[in-house]
């Protein structure tokens, strides 16, 4: 039974990063059973996808794929970084924004 549970925290940590949807997805799943696994790989994607979003506003006011082609591999680094975290059921911090994220989303738990 708990090998079926952590199986699930796991797999809804994965969930978080895949779409804004599967972080909302995961998110609310997670408020019943309030796994800390899940919770911490919930504010790491949130923290990523919102940057992701805001900056790509003003990244796409350049005309320059030089600079797109760097803020795309940037992000796909450091989602990357987080699921790969998640497949093994860590808790690794996005590196220099994951500590950001933690604090600024620290209400989700």
């Amino acid at each position: 039974m708990k090998d079926n549970a952590e199986k699930q925290n796991n797999t809804l940590a994965i969930v978080s990063y895949i779409t804004l949807i599967g972080t909302l997805i995961a998110f609310f799943m997670n408020k019943e059973t309030r796994n800390p696994l899940v919770s911490f790989h919930v504010r790491q994607a949130l923290g990523l996808w919102l940057l992701q979003m805001i900056l790509g506003y003003f990244i796409g006011a350049f005309d320059s794929w030089m600079i797109s082609m760097s803020f795309w591999i940037f992000f796909i680094a450091l989602f990357l970084y987080g699921i790969f975290g998640a497949v093994g059921g860590k808790m690794n911090e996005v590196p220099i924004l994951g500590p950001l994220f933690q604090k600024l989303f620290s209400s989700i738990d």
